[in-house]
């Protein structure tokens, strides 16, 4: 499909033939998503899970 219209259009200036390369290359690598996998849940990094413990004991607030 071609069409009449330019995809970009040099609004100053004049870009030459690499230019114009290099932003088309810029351009079409931000717009391939990276392949979808599976990932980590977020998790905040100052948490310490091991300083939640599941019983604490009565007399724990006399420390």
């Amino acid at each position: 499909m071609t069409s009449a219209t330019p995809l970009v259009r040099v609004e100053r200036g004049h870009a030459s033939d690499d230019e114009l390369a290099a932003l088309t290359v810029v351009l079409l690598s931000r717009t391939t998503a990276p392949a979808a996998g599976p990932t980590a849940p977020a998790v905040p990094l100052w948490d310490r899970p091991e300083r939640n413990a599941p019983y604490r004991p009565p007399v724990s607030w006399r420390r």
